[in-house]
């Protein structure tokens, strides 16, 4: 870490003079183009698998947020730089009966397939990964790396040994929760107890854990509670990840994490990813009135079987209104920035990346879609930080973190899941 006494502060503001209202820098370097090239581009969170099931939505067609609401697809990633990354096999918490855990079994076991399908169907554009090595090699042959993860273990609540059928499919991180909290631990989102159900991780997310560091599975904090980040960083073998998380230091969220635990991260080898969330980056004035005509809105689309493009707009056009009903401030690129100087001065840039939680609620006013990458790196250079100091968090410390937890890894169990 290269920063001196202010910097930060000077940082902010060489970032804040290149940028028109907040939305990042106006012009991108040769340098900043040339840094990109030269380094692994890789998100930690991407949802875009969500989209695969939309009638007519294809992955290698360019797609515009302004239009369907989508953030990442083949010509966007090719436009932005993005090398890949850890698309999502995500499953929003239900019942946790015998009925609700089987549902989310067979939800789980869908996305899956579909991010497999998505890539067999275009192998001259995207290959499985699996490995540290993989990223750069795939990089070579002109191809875009889909490593696979799993935000919510709630697919695995009714058979938690399907982990090592997912690990054969090609899984290689897990986070135990989401916005809610589950038979394995306790959640931080919104709305749920704040002492939590198991004081932390469950008898049965310990378990998990240990088997996913067995299999090298890299273990997932992001949205669960702090005190699963402290179990989680007191039991695991090998280092741990937050795919898509901010600084609750820069703004008071129990989505994000406290300058201690990001300090008590990277002392043990983790890397925070950064979220662009836009409610976990500032105070948008949200209300819990809000949020919850906002959550009915939510409800009635979710109802709908398949969609049509004319009711996706509706609900854009509602959403808008909500928004200004209650006078919503929008987050932007200069907020996403302040999360990410920030995390870099106190992580240490070896344990900082990106994980902007696209297709899944991120992107900010600037920063809308997958194709505004460079304004990052040319931000980041404009702070002050070096060409090796970015390409590590672009990309470089992900692949970093993935060899460490892999060569932790019980070769006998990893033999045992591929047989």
């Amino acid at each position: 870490m290269t920063f001196k006494a202010g910097a930060l502060s000077a940082a902010l503001l060489a970032v804040a003079a290149t940028a028109q209202a907040g939305t990042g820098p106006a012009k991108i370097s040769e340098r900043a183009r040339a840094v990109q090239a030269g380094a692994i581009n890789l998100d930690t969170h991407l949802d875009t698998p969500a989209l695969f099931s939309r009638p007519g939505w294809k992955i290698t067609d360019r797609h515009s947020f302004q239009e369907d609401g989508s953030q990442v697809d083949y010509p966007r990633m090719v436009e932005g730089g993005l090398d890949g990354g850890f698309w999502v096999v995500f499953t929003s918490q239900g019942e946790r009966d015998a009925g609700g855990n089987l549902k989310a079994r067979d939800a789980g076991l869908r996305r899956l397939s579909e991010i497999r399908e998505m890539v067999a169907a275009n192998p001259d554009k995207f290959e499985l990964a699996t490995t540290a090595d993989d990223a750069a090699r795939i990089k070579a042959a002109g191809r875009k790396s889909v490593y696979i993860s799993m935000e919510n273990a709630y697919p695995l609540e009714a058979d938690p040994s399907l982990l090592s059928f997912y690990y054969k499919q090609g899984l290689r991180m897990i986070s135990l929760a989401h916005i809610s909290h589950n038979d394995f631990a306790d959640s931080a989102g919104m709305g749920v107890a704040p002492e939590g159900e198991h004081g932390g991780l469950s008898e049965k997310g310990k378990a998990l854990i240990a088997q996913a560091n067995r299999l090298g599975i890299i273990i997932d904090q992001s949205h669960a509670s702090n005190t699963v980040f402290d179990q989680m960083l007191a039991l695991s073998k090998a280092p741990i990840i937050l795919s898509h998380s901010g600084a609750s230091d820069v703004f008071a969220h129990s989505r994000n994490i406290d300058d201690a635990r990001i300090r008590a991260l990277a002392k043990k080898g983790g890397v925070i990813q950064v979220n662009s969330l836009g409610g976990y980056l500032i105070d948008t004035g949200a209300t819990p009135e809000y949020r919850a005509e906002r959550r009915k809105l939510y409800d009635a689309f979710d109802d709908r079987t398949a969609p049509t493009d004319a009711e996706r707009a509706q609900l854009k056009a509602q959403l808008a209104a909500l928004d200004a009903k209650y006078n919503i401030r929008k987050a932007d690129f200069d907020d996403y920035m302040r999360h990410l100087l920030h995390i870099i001065k106190v992580a240490g840039w070896e344990h900082v990346g990106l994980g902007a939680d696209w297709d899944g609620g991120g992107g900010v006013e600037g920063y809308e879609d997958i194709a505004a990458l460079p304004k990052v790196v040319q931000a980041l250079l404009d702070a002050g930080y070096d060409e090796r100091q970015v390409s590590a968090i672009l990309g470089g410390n992900t692949v970093r973190l993935i060899r460490q937890v892999q060569a932790l890894a019980d070769p006998a169990a990893v033999k045992a899941a591929l047989e």
